[in-house]
């Protein structure tokens, strides 16, 4: 039938997110290899249009403020890379306050959504520090491997829905295929590191929090009715976009690092 509109195919994006992957990676990978400085300012840059990104999802008509609160978080968690300290971490709630006393409207969401990101970015940071590259390098590996493999499993095979009222492109052969994934990295690290079997179920848990971290950026989305954070990166959308999965993965990360002894977790 003529004058019909011709239906998408179905890998028509992969393209264009397979070059502005590529390009992120690079990115990322220079980031995190020069470590120190290199590695600080880019989290912060990255954390800050975050912070950007989920102010204009609830609060679009007030783009200034946006602008400002970014700058503020470069700041803050710039301050936080020289004071570690309880004291210091007190320092992220200056932003989601600012948040909430700003904002119109999804006052909680902001709240939690502002404070996690910079826990979060500020975490990938002590990563990088205290435990070395190569184990910040198997936490980006997981994610980037339940990504892939999740993105390819799910177009393939499709099948039932994770969790359709709030991601609806999401299916279970996609999510299962990401801990398999994850689990083979975590094999992989087994064979030329220290690190024991036990990374290997870390890895699987592990990247079921950055679906987790997925999954909630997904939700506050939809409740916002927009597509993407924003429009920065072709074929991903924004960085929250590219990012939430890592911010899940750092969060969880940083509690088990921190309150459970859970060998395998140091290289």
């Amino acid at each position: 039938m003529t004058g019909m509109p011709t239906p998408p195919a179905k890998w028509d994006d992969l393209t264009v997110r397979m070059t502005s992957s590529a390009l992120m990676v690079l990115v990322g990978a220079v980031g995190v290899i020069a470590g120190g400085v290199w590695f600080q300012m880019m989290v912060v840059f990255v954390t800050a249009v975050m912070i950007w990104e989920l102010w204009m999802m609830i609060s679009p008509e007030r783009a200034t403020s946006g602008m400002l609160l970014a700058a503020l978080t470069a700041s803050v968690l710039s301050g936080m890379m020289l004071d570690g300290t309880l004291i210091g971490l007190l320092l992220f709630l200056v932003v989601p306050v600012i948040g909430v006393v700003s904002v119109r409207h999804e006052k909680r969401a902001f709240f939690a959504f502002a404070l996690g990101i910079q826990i979060a970015g500020w975490g990938l940071v002590e990563f990088r520090e205290n435990y070395g590259f190569t184990w910040l390098l198997w936490l980006m590996m997981v994610v980037i491997a339940t990504d892939i493999f999740g993105y390819f499993a799910g177009k393939a095979f499709g099948g039932p829905k994770f969790w359709p009222k709030v991601s609806p492109k999401k299916t279970w052969s996609g999510t299962v295929a990401g801990w398999v994934a994850a689990g083979v990295v975590g094999f992989v690290f087994t064979l030329f590191t220290n690190a024991g079997l036990t990374i290997i179920v870390i890895s699987m848990v592990l990247s079921f929090a950055g679906q987790m971290g997925d999954i909630a950026e997904s939700a506050l989305k939809r409740r916002m009715k927009v597509k993407d954070s924003s429009e920065l990166i072709p074929g991903h959308g924004g960085l929250f976009d590219r990012f939430d999965a890592l911010l899940g993965a750092s969060l969880f990360m940083l509690l088990v690092a921190r309150v459970f002894n859970v060998p395998g977790v140091a290289f």
